[in-house]
């Protein structure tokens, strides 16, 4: 069991090696836990043994019998099921009181289905997806939302203060996943206006880079103002760490809790709409950054430093 009290080295399972969760991996360690890990990508896998001690059993049967708690960080609900529920996979091994908490950007919906059928072995499950990109994973520094009954997030905190700086209870459990994709909306959005102002100052005569400056001095700034911009979109690095892809996954997820709680939301719908027509017309596998180069696109117009 995993409780304030308990000294280390505890054991802590990791399913999910990519740009989030090595840092989040490798935190765990430094904070004395050991971490027994699993991705299919072999260079994860060896880079996690090198940098975070991190064992590898290379089955996740095994790392749930050997585990008090297992983290997932995956690309989507639908993965965070399978590593579960698969015949071999997590479910199979855990013990009963043992702790599922999924990291990964996941259906709220989803996340509540899995809750139950996890309950119904004796094993407790708290969704806690994050914020703050792969700059905050490195220096341990991230925003999670933490949902589920309070006694599991209590006896889980010690590992998340591991890994973030501000913790949220959000509530029950798929109340993290939820605030998790409507940040994720609000940030899109906010993404989306601000390419479009500053695509229409350009072509009006402004320079770019200085209305990005003033919006950052005003009250349009916003994080992709703010943060993004300068160093991602003027620049033409689109590097951020966060893919397109999994922004427009999170849009619609979040488009999903507004509908399942009856809420009128025709401005996510837009958003929702734009975001996928700009995925589907530049591709797969971009940084989610790279979104403004779809609305360039349609003006005809490159943002960029002069």
């Amino acid at each position: 069991m995993i409780q304030a009290a308990i000294a280390p080295p505890a054991r802590i399972g990791f399913v999910g090696l990519g740009k989030m969760g090595q840092p989040m991996a490798r935190h765990l360690a430094r904070a004395g836990y050991r971490v027994l890990a699993h991705d299919l990508d072999a260079t994860a896998l060896a880079r996690a043994r090198e940098e975070a001690g991190a064992e590898a059993p290379g089955s996740l049967r095994v790392i749930a019998e050997r585990c008090d708690a297992v983290i997932t960080m995956l690309p989507d609900g639908h993965a965070v099921r399978a590593v579960t529920l698969d015949a071999e996979g997590l479910l199979a091994g855990f013990a009963p009181g043992a702790v599922l908490i999924d990291m990964s950007s996941s259906s709220p919906v989803g996340t509540r289905e899995l809750g139950e059928r996890l309950a119904a072995r004796d094993v407790r499950m708290i969704d806690a997806p994050v914020s703050g990109g792969v700059r905050k994973a490195e220096d341990a520094t991230l925003a999670i939302m933490v949902g589920g009954e309070v006694q599991t997030i209590e006896r889980c905190n010690p590992v998340l203060e591991a890994m973030g700086k501000q913790i949220f209870l959000t509530g029950a459990l798929g109340s993290g996943h939820a605030m998790k994709a409507l940040n994720n909306y609000v940030s899109a959005a906010g993404l989306a206006a601000a390419v479009e102002a500053v695509l229409a100052a350009a072509r009006f005569g402004l320079d770019p880079g200085k209305v990005v400056d003033v919006l950052n001095a005003s009250t349009g700034m916003n994080n992709s103002t703010l943060n993004k911009f300068h160093r991602f979109i003027l620049s033409r690095a689109f590097d951020s760490g966060f893919s397109l892809d999994l922004m427009v996954k999170d849009l619609k997820t979040a488009l999903e809790v507004a509908h399942s709680s009856g809420t009128p939301a025709p401005l996510a719908e837009a958003c929702v709409a734009a975001w996928s027509e700009a995925q589907a017309a530049l591709g797969p596998g971009l940084d989610h950054t790279a979104v403004a180069r779809y609305w360039e696109q349609l003006a005809g117009t490159e943002l960029a430093k002069k």
